[in-house]
């Protein structure tokens, strides 16, 4: 199984092990010993950057393993990898900013059940629970930008092997992505619009 590095550290470069590099139709397939490289996943577009000099174009979840695709074949043994910076910077905001959304209207008596941290497309999904509140997007709004203002820190942790993200005294979901270290590196969120379709509410967002 890959060592997921970006479980526990926000480190964009390392040196790891490659351990295989398999032709996959015009790329090639590299399994790493460990990696930083986020795969896509639980509402997150995959990280993108470089082994060695081979550019990841995409990095997928394999059952017991995360592979990398590349654009030219590496070597086996040790090299250095680097994450793009910019690129997994806003995806972790996206996906911070998405768990304040399920916080805040989770806490209005809707409960969460689906999340898409992508660009232009971020949304959080709610049905009613038996309390449900109406939510408005000037509350919500508020709401959020009181939790960045008082920069509530990340706290993770494990229960029963499990993966869990928090902000401050906000209640842990389980979670296998990446996060800003503080509410501070969102810098503004936005609550583009809310609506509902068949019982299901949808929060749009974007972060600047």
């Amino acid at each position: 199984m890959t060592l997921r590095l970006f479980f526990h550290s926000d480190d964009l470069k390392a040196n790891v092990e490659v351990l295989d590099c398999t032709p996959h139709e015009n790329e090639f397939a590299v399994v790493l010993r460990a990696t930083l490289f986020h795969p896509q996943g639980g509402g997150q577009p995959c990280d993108t950057g470089w082994i060695g000099e081979s550019q990841v174009l995409r990095v997928v979840q394999d059952p017991d393993r995360i592979i990398h695709f590349v654009d030219h074949p590496v070597k086996l043994g040790m090299t250095q990898i680097r994450v793009d910076e910019q690129r997994r910077r806003f995806n972790t905001r996206m996906h911070s900013a998405g768990h304040l959304i399920g916080h805040f209207v989770q806490a209005m008596g809707w409960m969460p059940i689906k999340a898409h941290h992508w660009p232009d497309e971020g949304r959080v999904q709610f049905k009613p629970g038996d309390a449900a509140q109406e939510v408005d997007a000037d509350t919500l709004q508020h709401g959020i930008e009181q939790w960045i203002a008082n920069d509530l820190p990340r706290l993770t942790s494990l229960r029963e092997g499990a993966r869990e993200i928090g902000f401050g005294e906000l209640p842990a979901y389980g979670c296998g992505g990446t996060h800003v270290r503080s509410l501070k590196d969102l810098g503004t969120v936005t609550i583009a619009s809310l609506s509902q379709k068949k019982g299901t509410l949808s929060v749009h967002y974007s972060v600047d």
